[in-house]
């Protein structure tokens, strides 16, 4: 049964990797967004090669500065709200325009650890566009067993919304052969997101943000 794909790369830019990344979807005109990482584009290189992506068409959004403790469990929940606003900063002129964030799930996990109330309302006030996901086949810990498991998730439901990794684990040395059973099994690849995975868009909420959020001010 045909099915509809988002691909999302997180963690990035990664020189050596996120360039074949790029030749990948080229070869099958393939558009999709990256979730960068502050520290990673505060170098020249990574910020080059942010650009690069950015020029190919590529949606960019925020994925935090460090990408070391979700927002959930900060013993200093401000830095919440640091961590976001510089990542923005350096983003810059490549930002979509619905500044387009995602959240640290700590291994793919949609629970309370993924934000907390200092970032919700900088979010809103913001205008962020929060994008969160419902496919994650674990690229990172299965360098050479992920295809099979992001096609089952495929298969699975009508829209994925997909995180891998543009990161140095040779994950991505099996994404051409990803697509390309996409396409065979009728899978149509697109860059917009599902509904159900934004939960706030533009600074207004769209849907309950109680699961997301730890209780804790």
């Amino acid at each position: 049964m045909p099915f509809d794909l988002t691909l999302t790369f997180d963690n990035g830019p990664t020189p050596g990797v996120t360039e074949d990344v790029l030749g990948v979807l080229d070869s099958h005109g393939v558009k999709a967004s990256f979730f960068v990482i502050g520290e990673k584009v505060g170098s020249a290189a990574g910020m080059a090669l942010m650009q690069r992506v950015h020029a190919a068409g590529h949606w960019i959004g925020n994925h935090t500065w460090t990408h070391s403790v979700p927002f959930g469990l900060r013993d200093v929940p401000l830095s919440a709200v640091d961590e976001i606003a510089e990542t923005q900063a350096l983003i810059g002129p490549c930002a979509h325009p619905q500044r387009l964030f995602r959240p640290f799930g700590g291994g793919g996990n949609l629970d309370r650890r993924l934000l907390n109330r200092q970032a919700v309302d900088y979010l809103l006030a913001e205008r962020f566009t929060c994008v969160l996901w419902n496919a994650i086949p674990r690229d990172w810990d299965d360098a050479d067993g992920w295809v099979d498991t992001a096609l089952a998730q495929c298969r699975a439901q009508p829209w994925s919304l997909m995180v891998l990794h543009d990161l140095p684990t040779g994950a991505m040395r099996h994404l051409d052969r990803f697509i390309t059973q996409v396409k065979a099994e009728g899978g149509v690849i697109r860059q917009d997101f599902p509904t159900e995975c934004v939960p706030i868009v533009q600074g207004q909420v769209m849907r309950p943000l109680d699961d997301y959020t730890a209780l804790a001010a």
